[in-house]
């Protein structure tokens, strides 16, 4: 996750009990990743190719993985600490993967792919670099294929992203969360550069894709693709 020196810092301290917290850190976790990997288009046998930006500990590839049983995986982190992670958990299963220590925002990626997918991690890049990151994406997927982010987004008013945070600082204290693993996630939160679920949307229309849709949103928390056509 993550595309800077301070997110590399940030995410290779924290790698080890990033999975461990993170159940509790989502409030809606699972419908979240859920609907993040039931939207990909693409019947369960066929060989797709998955782009996996700001991978961390591979929890989205392992999910896509899992359902697509020959599916090649590319995971991408600027955190060789959480990709060493995602290694150890992937290990297990049965298809094809390769790792790249990067930092996917200035990265000249080569191929092309049927799934590009990210979980919380675009939000760390500014409105300029998403944009950027979305006309790239659209140029690698191969015709009929999907850019799937499953992410955070700004409220669209002052209120209402007052209301986010205090929804979600609410919620993972109800679920227990403990003071150390609080103040991890604070300072991770440091790095984000959160935009509007509006302005992102649109920007996938200006980058060319279509069938633009946001299928879940819970407070900050969305899922939103786009389609090459």
């Amino acid at each position: 996750m993550g595309t800077n020196n301070n997110i590399k810092l940030v995410f290779d301290k924290y790698a080890a009990q990033y999975n461990n917290s993170r159940q509790m850190l989502i409030p809606c976790f699972a419908d979240f990743y859920k609907i993040a990997v039931e939207i990909i288009p693409f019947k369960e046998d066929k060989n797709i190719k998955v782009l996996d930006l700001g991978a961390g500990t591979g929890l989205i590839s392992s999910l896509v993985a899992s359902k697509y049983e020959k599916s090649d995986i590319t995971l991408v982190d600027v955190s060789e600490n959480m990709l060493d992670q995602a290694k150890n958990s992937l290990g297990k299963l049965s298809n094809k993967f390769s790792y790249l220590v990067a930092n996917y925002s200035n990265l000249e990626l080569s191929g092309s792919f049927d799934v590009v997918i990210s979980a919380l991690s675009i939000h760390h890049l500014t409105g300029e670099e998403k944009k950027s990151l979305f006309k790239k994406i659209f140029t690698k997927l191969n015709n009929g294929g999907i850019f799937i982010n499953a992410d955070q987004v700004q409220g669209e008013t002052v209120e209402i992203e007052t209301k986010y945070r205090e929804v979600w600082l609410r919620q993972v204290q109800e679920n227990g969360i403990g003071k150390s693993e609080l103040e991890a996630a604070l300072e991770r939160m440091k790095e984000d550069k959160m935009s509007l679920l509006s302005s992102q949307l649109q920007w996938l229309n200006q980058a060319g894709f279509e069938e633009v849709n946001c299928w879940y949103k819970n407070y900050s928390f969305v899922v939103y693709s786009g389609i090459c056509l």
